[in-house]
């Protein structure tokens, strides 16, 4: 009998069912997903499940759904698998894990004893439309970040970041022979040298911004400082010197009214002369305080 061969697609051949899934279903038509008009109620969804599951076990299976967000997604596979059944496909069918969120990636040991790092739950394991998984992995990224109080920008890019690494892979595994790709895996070498070289960078991204934001402080203070100089300036010019200005000052008291060098003393001037007290005449200023009829000064000094 002979034996049947398996003719495998080249690469040019997968690059071409490629393009043609990408325009048949376009990205943008996964954006904006909005719930169906039939769509079943969640809570049903689980109490259906309850039906086929340990009795012992459910109170346990609800108490920790209702922990978080994050929990109840993890719980809530047939709810996104019942919301995904009606959403575009590129039709590129794969053996899904089924519940692909990120806290079903860990490491486990090999027959080989060699601590890998990959999917480590196939309980709801089945054929279906790759999207199923690649969204399901997505969404968890994003609901673990807001219930740990990430960002927004945090959350969104966290997001991008692990799809980002199933793109890149993907076209990496396009490049390999099938049996290549049979025996790819991530160690636990690999998975430390590429955290290393993330905290390496995330290192050097902080102490790029730790600079950036001292440089801007320097540069507000140094900012700060010569518009301060300015004003200074700007009042030293206003502000009026020297023997001919110094009647406008309005911060000098003006000389009181004495006795002329060149007149009689007060004790001299007579109350019928000058219409007023000789005392009230010492205490007021001189600008208001005329000499009397005969006094050889005209004007007095300030």
């Amino acid at each position: 009998m002979a034996a049947k061969k398996i003719v495998h697609p080249s690469v040019d051949e997968r690059k071409a069912m490629g393009r043609e899934a990408r325009e048949r279903t376009p990205p943008s038509w996964h954006e904006g997903w909005h719930p169906a008009a039939d769509r079943p109620d969640p809570v049903a969804l689980l109490e259906e499940q309850d039906i086929t599951r340990e009795a012992d076990l459910v109170p346990v299976r609800h108490g920790r759904m209702m922990v978080s967000p994050f929990t109840f997604y993890r719980g809530a596979a047939k709810i996104m698998a019942a919301d995904l059944k009606d959403t575009p496909v590129a039709g590129l069918d794969a053996q899904l894990c089924g519940d692909a969120h990120l806290s079903n990636f860990g490491a486990f040991a090999s027959p080989e004893r060699r601590l890998l790092f990959d999917l480590n739950d196939f309980d709801e394991t089945l054929p279906g439309p790759f999207e199923y998984d690649v969204k399901r992995m997505a969404a968890s990224f994003t609901i673990a970040a807001r219930n740990n109080g990430f960002s927004k920008a945090d959350t969104r890019a966290a997001t991008m970041t692990s799809v980002t690494a199933y793109r890149e892979a993907m076209a990496e595994f396009a490049q390999m022979r099938t049996m290549d790709i049979w025996y790819s895996c991530l160690d636990e070498d690999t998975l430390m040298a590429g955290a290393r070289v993330a905290v390496s960078e995330l290192r050097g991204e902080t102490a790029a911004a730790k600079k950036q934001e001292k440089q801007a402080k320097q540069a507000k203070a140094a900012k700060k400082s010569q518009k301060q100089e300015k004003r200074e300036k700007s009042s030293r010019r206003r502000m009026p010197s020297g023997p001919r200005n110094a009647r406008r000052r309005p911060w000098r008291r003006r000389t009181p009214a004495t006795a002329c060098k060149r007149c009689p003393s007060w004790a001299s001037w007579s109350t019928a002369s000058t219409g007023s007290s000789a005392s009230r005449r010492s205490s007021s200023p001189c600008v208001t305080w005329r000499p009397p009829t005969g006094c050889p000064r005209k004007k007095l000094t300030r």
